[in-house]
């Protein structure tokens, strides 16, 4: 409940400065998707997808299982946390 609270809210902060809904909610899901991706580059993940290896590019990667990166707690917690306001906004994968 809490995070669809906070997406409606960002979503209304941005209609109220101007920007319509779906550019809005666009804007906001890339800013997620690139934090949590820093946060696999960070760790030294090799990425699959075309979006991401374009973004971040894999040089110097060195994990290609993600299961296999130790993040620390608060990191984690804060891409699960991403990872459930990005479901919540439906934020494209």
């Amino acid at each position: 409940m809490r995070l669809i609270s906070t997406a409606a809210a960002a979503l209304t902060v941005a209609v109220t400065l101007g920007a319509t809904a779906p550019a809005a909610l666009a804007q906001n899901c890339s800013a997620l998707w690139v934090e949590r991706n820093t946060y696999y580059k960070q760790a030294g993940y090799c990425f699959k997808t075309e979006r991401a290896i374009r973004y971040f590019g894999n040089q110097g990667c060195y994990i290609y299982d993600e299961s296999q990166i130790q993040f620390p707690p608060q990191i984690w917690a804060r891409i699960q946390q991403i990872r459930r306001l990005e479901r919540a906004m439906g934020c494209p994968v």
